[in-house]
């Protein structure tokens, strides 16, 4: 596996453990990348609780519970969708914190709005308010299926961290 992303997974694991924290994700366009590389790490079960691949809206609406009409409102690939990916990652997991991942990692799929290499990520927190989106739109541009596929699992590995997301100035989570 990628050793860059072996790297933020060590970091993730060992970060969320140390703060006493479980995580899950909701992956669509990463397909399992960031769970693999979790996973790729012996004694990760005691932070990484589970991982939902949500590859077509179908399993976005059955696994996690994201409502069809944010789907045709806005498209798979939406703030909207991510934050509620991560939301019903959260809510059908015992993690503590959820980031969601959806994008189009192309070489199709694209459009002059959402060109290849748009992905979109969002992070909720157990006991965080819901009202708060904590979200994020990333234009990598075309990588390559591959690369884009690869730095939206690193992004996605950076926002498990402790403290990810927040205002700067604010404190870390605990």
């Amino acid at each position: 596996m990628d050793p860059d992303l072996i790297a933020a997974a060590v970091r993730v694991l060992d970060a969320n453990r140390s703060a006493g924290r479980t995580v899950a994700v909701a992956e669509s366009c990463t397909g399992g990348l960031v769970s693999a590389a979790l996973t790729e790490l012996a004694g990760a079960s005691d932070v990484f609780d589970r991982g939902y691949v949500t590859y077509s809206n179908d399993a976005k609406m059955e696994a996690i519970g994201v409502n069809q009409d944010i789907l045709e409102t806005f498209g798979a690939v939406s703030i909207a969708v991510a934050w509620a990916m991560a939301q019903g990652a959260l809510k059908h997991s015992g993690a503590d914190i959820a980031v969601a991942i959806t994008g189009i990692a192309g070489p199709a799929g694209g459009s002059a709005k959402k060109p290849v290499g748009t992905v979109v990520f969002a992070r909720a927190e157990r006991d965080g308010d819901p009202d708060v989106v904590v979200a994020d739109v990333r234009h990598f541009g075309d990588l390559g299926r591959s690369e884009i596929r690869r730095q939206a699992a690193l992004v996605a590995l950076e926002l498990l961290m402790p403290g990810a997301g927040e205002p700067a100035g604010s404190p870390a989570a605990p």
